[in-house]
């Protein structure tokens, strides 16, 4: 007689039988994974910030290297524009909540910028009236047109208490100043040096000065009018008249200019 024992059944499967049945219940799982796989190949999922999907990265962000999306980054500068309109300041703002913001991730923003000092700087940019578009082979008409642009951002800081504000926090922050420095001023002043060059090339300017000296002369009253005379008018005809004033020289009228004793007839540079 057989004993059963107990929890045995009395008629145990044949060898293998277990692990086919085993197969058998986890064939569908597989099958439906693999179905997935292949709609996800033919229906790609769209990512708002990079396009159509591709490899993740661990937090789930898709690789460097995917399309960048206008839309997502225009999302990010708005939000930072947001929350300085909030009250909150250059120290307060995080990486996090401006991606909160934002509705993005924080690897979707470092994919663009390295870091905040980056990113504010792209902010006053894009919250500044544009840098205007020279010729490149006129003279004194790109330089009016460098010194119209200068005259504007002035205006546009006067009018913006947001960008007063941040033009004054920035300057409190070295790394953030320098950035913003290297990258927008110091073009700026190549391209009116570069602009002075050119009216030197074209017999509009002396050509026995130095061309960064003029480009100061130049510089010089449009940017105590517009940084350290805040109360100063900026009228529409300044740059014609900055350039005209030049032209002439600040000598009496029917008089020769003299030049101090000693110093030399070329302005150092």
């Amino acid at each position: 007689m057989r004993r059963s024992g107990r929890g045995k059944s009395l008629h145990p499967r044949p060898v293998g039988e277990n692990r086919e049945v085993r197969l058998r219940s986890e064939r569908p799982t597989a099958r439906r994974e693999a179905d997935q796989v292949r709609q996800a190949a033919q229906n790609p999922v769209q990512d708002p910030a990079t396009g159509p999907a591709g490899p993740s990265c661990p937090d789930g962000e898709p690789r460097r290297g995917r399309p960048r999306s206008a839309a997502v980054e225009r999302a990010i500068l708005d939000a930072v524009v947001q929350l300085l309109e909030a009250g909150e300041t250059l120290d307060g703002l995080s990486i996090e909540r401006i991606a909160r913001t934002a509705g993005v991730g924080k690897a979707t923003i470092y994919r663009r910028w390295s870091g905040k000092e980056e990113l504010f700087v792209d902010v006053l940019r894009d919250i500044e009236p544009p840098d205007p578009t020279v010729s490149g082979t006129a003279g004194l008409d790109d330089l009016r047109v460098l010194l119209e642009s200068m005259r504007t951002r002035g205006l546009a800081q006067r009018s913006s208490a947001l960008l007063h504000n941040v033009f004054v926090q920035m300057k409190k922050h070295p790394r953030l100043w320098t950035e913003y420095h290297s990258t927008v001023i110091a073009p700026r002043r190549v391209a009116m040096v570069a602009a002075v060059q050119r009216a030197v090339d074209a017999g509009e300017l002396r050509d026995d000065l130095d061309v960064e000296f003029m480009g100061d002369l130049f510089l010089g009253p449009m940017l105590v009018r517009t940084v350290h005379r805040p109360e100063a008018s900026l009228p529409e005809d300044l740059a014609d008249r900055i350039i005209g004033t030049l032209l002439q020289g600040l000598a009496p009228r029917g008089r020769k200019p003299q030049a101090t004793a000693g110093e030399p007839a070329a302005a150092p540079a």
